[in-house]
């Protein structure tokens, strides 16, 4: 960077905003974040490298103390899974947000929000157009970026294109896949973001970013069955599929859930094209190899998945859960009821192929066992407008804080000693499921898995003794399993397969 402005990143912990962090700390830029959960920041490559400002973009008083110092913010916050009244929330977030930046004497809000150009527009766009204008209600210039559909590995547009392609070579769609939309890749995105924190000045104005290449949904979906070395998907258009309709079925089909697919499909219903009158090359040039084309970030983000490099998804930011949920981690003395299926063994395995076999839990490597009842019940919460388990994993390895991982999340992890997680379904209450390793004195390990359940009325109660007979099949199995697994991995260890010279 040319001088000492200090940058603050909002939405640090989501997909682009993590994204961000790192693309600014190669350019040598001072950051703070603002995050809510500190340990969820812990987690990323780059938190030794910012400052960590802890705190609720909702709350004014946190809000001020993140921007002191500030001199150019990255505002990058929605709440589109917040249910219907999102719109009204993120009016009152961005005006919040506003004014104390105002406060703070910063220089620059930039802000980024979706092509809002078609005269039929969504819902969703209209709130993101609306965010804009809240923002800059105040003396602080406000540069804000709009951008279509994002193609990048674990972006929730690329998994929606991703997973209907890959799971339909027949697809009954609606009218609007033949709308025109205007792609562009999370570099390009990334790449006008940044150099907006370099303007010499600051700027209040409205610019259009898209790719080089307008085409519909349906032409992204054959480009995409093409170089997945798919056959040509055979789309026949329908007009009864209603957006609402279209996005049950995309939150049943793919790891999308329906809350966050019906603001994404409702989007489509225009056409997203950017305006070459809003063009932001005038103020910020393409980059010098230029715009990376739909094949090129289609290939990009799929080399990312198949390599396991996604760096963020767009499930790493927290979903919204009822409000007898938001709590986690209640302290014993809170006084709810907490019920326990505790389970502990001591075994010979060691405690690294213990922990990695405990690492490695859940998505695409399973539940150790008893595996159709965890699809029997990541089945029911899609029906009912939960995330399931489609999720999976961002890495089939290794687990950070704020992880998504089927349908629970992260909460806390402590390498070779405890992985505690938190559930994002649907239930009448709130439940974690925790494993703790520990070195014994005679030379063995002992293993402790523990699944909790704070219920929620009596409702929450009848639900726990409800599934407890499912407990005798799961909970058992999951540990005995476990083991199994980590006694093979010390095998292997010890007895590595000769090399081959061939």
């Amino acid at each position: 960077m040319s001088d000492v402005r200090k940058i603050l990143v909002t939405g640090a912990s989501g997909y682009v905003g993590g994204r961000l962090v790192t693309s600014l700390l190669e350019d040598n830029a001072q950051v703070r974040v603002f995050v809510r959960d500190a340990n969820k920041a812990q987690s990323h490559s780059w938190a030794s490298k910012v400052e960590i400002a802890v705190g609720n973009a909702s709350d004014y008083q946190s809000t001020v103390k993140a921007l002191t110092g500030i001199h150019t913010a990255f505002y990058l916050l929605h709440s589109i899974n917040s249910g219907t009244n999102f719109d009204k929330i993120e009016a009152e977030m961005a005006r919040g947000f506003a004014k104390a930046a105002q406060e703070a004497n910063v220089k620059q809000i930039i802000y980024l929000g979706g092509i809002n150009n078609d005269a039929k527009t969504s819902k969703h766009l209209k709130s993101r157009a609306n965010t804009g204008k809240e923002l800059a209600t105040t003396d602080v210039a406000v540069l804000e970026l709009r951008a279509g559909i994002i193609i990048g590995s674990g972006s929730a547009s690329f998994e929606m294109l991703r997973h209907l392609t890959h799971r339909l070579p027949i697809m009954t769609t609606p009218k609007w896949v033949m709308n025109r939309t205007h792609p562009i890749a999370i570099r390009d995105v990334l790449w006008y973001l940044k150099n907006t924190a370099k303007l010499e000045k600051p700027v209040s104005a409205v610019f259009d970013i898209g790719g080089p290449e307008v085409l519909t949904y349906a032409d992204m979906m054959q480009k995409f069955a093409k170089l997945s070395g798919l056959r040509k998907r055979l789309i026949i258009k329908i007009p009864v599929l209603t957006p609402n309709l279209s996005s049950l079925w995309i939150g049943f089909v793919t790891p999308v859930p329906t809350s966050l697919a019906r603001p994404l499909v409702g989007s489509l219903i225009s056409e997203v094209v950017a305006d070459p009158e809003k063009s932001i090359s005038k103020l910020i040039p393409p980059p010098p190899q230029g715009l990376i084309d739909v094949e090129n970030a289609i290939n990009l983000a799929l080399t990312k998945v198949s390599t396991n490099s996604v760096d963020t998804r767009w499930s790493d930011a927290t979903l919204p859960t009822a409000p007898w949920q938001k709590a986690q981690s209640d302290p014993d003395w809170a006084g709810e009821a907490l019920y326990k299926d505790t389970r502990e063994r001591v075994t010979d395995a060691s405690i690294e192929s213990l922990w990695k076999a405990i690492e490695e839990i859940g998505g695409d490597n399973g539940w150790y066992g008893s595996d159709f009842l965890w699809y029997l019940r990541g089945l029911m919460d899609r029906m009912i407008g939960g995330v399931g388990l489609r999720r999976g994993r961002r890495d089939p390895i290794h687990l950070r804080v704020g992880d998504s991982l089927d349908f629970w999340r992260v909460e806390s992890i402590e390498a070779e000693k405890s992985l505690k997680l938190y559930a994002e379904m649907i239930i009448p209450g709130k439940a974690w499921l925790e494993f703790r390793v520990r070195k014994m004195a005679n030379g063995k390990s002992e293993i402790i898995q523990e699944a909790s359940y704070s219920p929620r009325g009596l409702g929450g109660q009848l639900y726990w003794f409800a599934v407890m007979p499912l407990h005798i099949f799961v909970f058992p199995t999951m540990i005995r399993n476990l083991i199994r697994s980590a006694n093979r991995k010390d095998y292997a260890a010890a007895n590595p397969l000769p090399s081959s010279n061939l």
